[in-house]
């Protein structure tokens, strides 16, 4: 009887000690992360006042998770460097979005301007 309590408690406590070293590495997750870093680098995200908050979040998860995984501790890993990959998303389109802002402004500057040259010039309202 001892024999059949004690193979009911180490299972499950071996399961969990395996299952858990058995968290493969996120490598794709890091190249994604990383992808989407240098993505909104490249659109001048750093510069943006809204979406640099969000390219420093995502900087130091990338680095957390890079330790992380160096540990061992792939399944937290993995979590900061899905978070990274959306922070860093976040980013890219806050900074397109004050791209397609100020074209808007550049665009109703330019309509407004010709709307006075026509009408300076006679033009039929």
């Amino acid at each position: 009887m001892k024999t059949k309590l004690s193979i009911w408690i180490a299972a499950p406590v071996a399961l969990s000690i395996v299952a858990c070293a058995s968290f493969p590495a996120p490598t794709q997750h890091l190249s994604d992360a990383e992808s989407a870093h240098r993505s909104a680098l490249e659109l001048g995200a750093a510069n943006n006042p809204a979406a640099k908050l969000h390219v420093k979040l995502a900087e130091e998860q990338m680095t957390k998770a890079k330790a992380l995984i160096v540990e061992g501790d792939n399944e937290r890993a993995d979590s900061l460097l899905i978070r990274s990959k959306a922070d860093s998303e976040l980013a890219l389109a806050l900074a397109r979005e004050q791209g397609s802002n100020a074209e808007v402004q550049r665009a109703t500057e330019k309509s407004t301007q010709t709307q006075i040259n026509n009408n300076s010039q006679g033009a039929v309202q």
